[in-house]
């Protein structure tokens, strides 16, 4: 219709411009394809890896342990120790410091073996007060009986010793783990000159592995040092509430600081069940408190700040590799998750140069925060601008 035409040439003065043609980038052929053959790939490597889960987890431990206590062989190599004794010194730092995660282990699991049985009759008490309150609430006699059995003592230590077999088979485990770490000792002699020999034809992939380490390596030194710190408070806050175990918890709330997420929650529940043995729910919600406040301010004040970009891991990201290396690998997939994680990442994204914008999308987020700070300023800017023609 004529009222809809436009008349020749005619066009508004406050029409913006035109943006800007955005060119497509060209998607390869079989885009598809290549995805659900990556997807299968994945999928081949997890039941693989889960098939040898006893032989890789301690091995990929022995790796870790190995490139926390790197730092040590270059400063004695720069002293003029030679490379032999070097190694040695190396040997026994693994070995002390994996003794002292042992002894952590065995002391936590020996000492609730002996303060389980003292409230037996607790237990089975709250557990019929618990059984009773689920009756209220409308739960079956069959779902009942089945949440009340957890508070069996005998099932818990089932559930436990179940829990500590999957992860050591001590035997095995601990011929595997030693040999590693006494092989790995002695090739990590090698590792400065390999890398500096790569870099010139693959440097981005000799960026990438030094980077690993480096990050590997402070958010271990970090975790385990903010753990000690993490259990110390839970201990001393512990005993002034007078909960029983304080001190076994407070080296459990150290051990499941090496767990993301997840672990707060797992160290929380044996001092909370205690708690309302002999407190009620008063002492109950103030462990609760005292954990929360806790945490709070270790992982999510002084950790990020301290790590800082070394694992550049979503919050997302982190939870479900949490769960997903448990479930391959076990108990220690999950106390590995984060090195597990950045190594995949290393292989994948780290060290391909044209995967950098995945980086991003896993957790990367030091360019976007910039982008979202520099629009807060622009939105506040015109707010403040506005508010000023208005008066």
């Amino acid at each position: 219709m004529w009222w809809n035409r436009r008349k020749g040439g005619a066009k508004s003065a406050d029409a913006p411009p035109p943006e800007p043609a955005v060119q497509a980038e060209p998607v390869p052929s079989h885009r598809a394809a290549f995805i659900l053959l990556g997807l299968a790939g994945a999928a081949v490597a997890s039941f693989g890896l889960a098939a040898i889960a006893d032989v890789f987890v301690w091995s990929f431990f022995a790796l870790v342990l190995t490139i926390c206590v790197y730092p040590l062989r270059a400063w004695l190599e720069r002293h003029g120790v030679g490379r032999g004794l070097a190694t040695l010194t190396v040997i026994l730092a693994v070995v002390l410091l994996l003794g002292t995660f042992v002894f952590a282990f065995f002391f936590s699991f020996t000492q609730f073996l002996t303060l389980l049985p003292q409230y037996a009759d607790e237990l089975e008490s709250w557990a019929a007060g618990v059984g009773s309150w689920l009756s209220g609430l409308g739960f079956g006699q069959a779902q009942i009986d089945e949440i009340v059995t957890w508070f069996d003592p005998g099932k818990v230590l089932d559930v436990i010793g179940g829990v500590v077999g999957s992860a050591a088979g001590f035997v095995t485990a601990a011929v595997i783990l030693l040999t590693m770490l006494l092989l790995m000792a002695m090739d990590s002699s090698y590792a400065r000159t390999l890398v500096a020999k790569i870099y010139p034809t693959r440097p981005v992939l000799a960026t990438a592995s030094v980077a690993y380490t480096i990050g590997v390596r402070r958010y271990m030194v970090v975790t385990t040092l903010l753990g000690i710190a993490q259990g110390l408070i839970n201990w001393i806050a512990l005993v002034l509430l007078q909960v029983p175990g304080a001190a076994l918890w407070g080296v459990l709330a150290f051990l499941c600081s090496f767990i993301p997420n997840v672990g707060y929650f797992i160290a929380i529940i044996p001092p909370i069940v205690f708690a309302a043995l002999v407190g009620g729910w008063p002492l109950v919600i103030a462990v609760i408190v005292v954990y929360g406040v806790i945490n709070a301010v270790v992982q999510s004040v002084v950790q990020p700040r301290v790590v800082g970009n070394a694992v550049a891991l979503s919050q997302s990201i982190t939870f479900f590799s949490v769960l997903f290396w448990a479930v391959v690998l076990g108990p220690m997939g999950a106390i590995l998750a984060i090195p597990l994680t950045l190594l995949v990442r290393m292989l994948l994204v780290d060290s391909n140069p044209n995967a950098g914008w995945m980086r991003e999308a896993l957790g990367d987020f030091d360019e976007a925060k910039k982008i979202m700070d520099a629009e807060d300023a622009a939105s506040k800017a015109r707010r403040r601008e506005r508010k000023a023609a208005r008066g």
